[in-house]
């Protein structure tokens, strides 16, 4: 069985995620490519050479620009914060490594762009991390809309609420500031459903948004990990870059018609990522929370039994299900990585590009900022002028 070397770049909250999946991908998925764990990077060594060790990894460098250039490297893995995005890929592909980079591609669509053209230029395969994507619910959802079940296309409604930062003592994480994370609940959760967006419906062609910080100034963090942070002992604070709640309607290409909301100030939402899609023949509407169902109704169903039933997509009929349980034994979170690293690995074996590739990254990003272009000068804003 073929082997690819994975060099790590980040191991706080998708570090766990992502080291999880190459752990798991041999057990679950054996007839495929395998990962080999080779070495985790980090700039704080206590903290990287215990994560090596809790996560599986061979070795341990707080040098990314020595991990890049190794021999023995064959895949860079880049989910450290969105500032190092780019100048890690730009490293990595002139090294001649394929890539698997953390979404958002970068901080602006100009350098995702810059990230694209480098990937492409080197001739190495290239993986922006849209997880959700790979949720067995949405793929059904894909496959009904690409079969004409749910006939022409008329709306998607977009939600992704969380709430773990409404308290306004909670510290001034690097999420909540611009020049490291390029937006807040726009580009990091928001980003998430312009995706499903594109991968269920395919290209937007025109948006309108507006957006708002509800909690302007936070106290300073003594520390951070993952997505937790404690306050200094001062009551020393720093302005919030970001956005707190960005909402935003859509045209898209093909005629259906698009809103969009993104928010970490919604009491009760720990992480509803949702979307609704309305066609002529028939709906679907899922929930992340509830990831393993995905509601669907028909029209043509006899009018005496119409009305949305509930899909149990953990059934060998549905994708990537057959390497896991028995049907109706759920899968979690984590399993989007797993399924993600799949098509990861079987893209290099397959010398094909992966799919969310930089390609998508990028379209994500035009998004994003035709979103933020539109708040700006408070008008519809085409993408094509970006």
């Amino acid at each position: 069985m073929k082997q690819i070397r994975v060099g790590m770049i980040g191991y706080k909250f998708m570090g766990k995620a992502h080291s999880h999946a190459y752990r798991d991908v041999p057990m679950f998925f054996p007839n495929i490519m395998q990962p080999v764990m080779q070495t985790i990077c980090g700039r704080d060594a206590e903290g990287v050479s215990l994560a090596a060790k809790q996560f599986g990894w061979n070795g341990y460098v707080t040098d990314w620009n020595e991990l890049v250039q190794r021999d023995d490297i064959d895949l860079i893995d880049i989910n450290a914060p969105s500032d190092m995005h780019k100048e890690i890929a730009l490293a990595a592909a002139k090294a001649g490594k394929h890539l698997f980079c953390e979404k958002p591609l970068a901080l602006s669509l100009k350098d995702s762009r810059e990230m694209l053209a480098a990937a492409e230029a080197a001739g190495i395969k290239h993986m922006v991390g849209f997880n959700y994507r790979f949720a067995p619910a949405v793929q059904l959802a894909r496959k009904l809309i690409q079969e004409g079940r749910l006939g022409k296309i008329y709306h998607f409604r977009g939600l992704f609420l969380q709430d773990w930062i409404i308290d306004p003592e909670f510290p001034l994480v690097w999420r909540l500031q611009k020049n490291i994370a390029g937006s807040g609940s726009h580009g990091d959760l928001g980003a998430h459903t312009i995706d499903l967006a594109h991968y269920l419906l395919g290209d937007i062609q025109e948006v309108i948004g507006m957006s708002e910080t509800f909690i302007k100034e936070r106290p300073l963090p003594g520390s951070m990990s993952g997505l937790s942070a404690k306050g200094s002992a001062s009551n020393e604070k720093g302005a919030v870059t970001v956005d707190d709640a960005t909402l935003f309607l859509a045209r898209f290409a093909n005629g259906a018609l698009g809103s969009f909301e993104a928010t970490r100030f919604a009491a009760g939402h720990r992480c509803t990522n949702s979307f609704e899609i309305n066609g002529s023949k028939g709906s679907v509407k899922f929930d992340f929370e509830r990831m393993n169902e995905l509601q669907v109704y028909f029209t043509e169903d006899a009018e005496d039994v119409q009305g949305f039933r509930r899909i149990l997509a953990t059934d060998p009929a549905h994708a990537y299900a057959e390497a896991w349980w028995p049907p109706g034994h759920t899968i979690g979170y984590e399993h989007t990585f797993i399924h993600e690293t799949v098509e990861l690995l079987q893209a290099i074996e397959e010398d094909r590009q992966p799919v969310p590739n930089f390609t998508d990254g990028v379209k994500c990003q035009q998004i994003l900022e035709a979103v933020e272009l539109s708040i700006a000068e408070r008008r519809w804003v085409r993408t094509e002028e970006l």
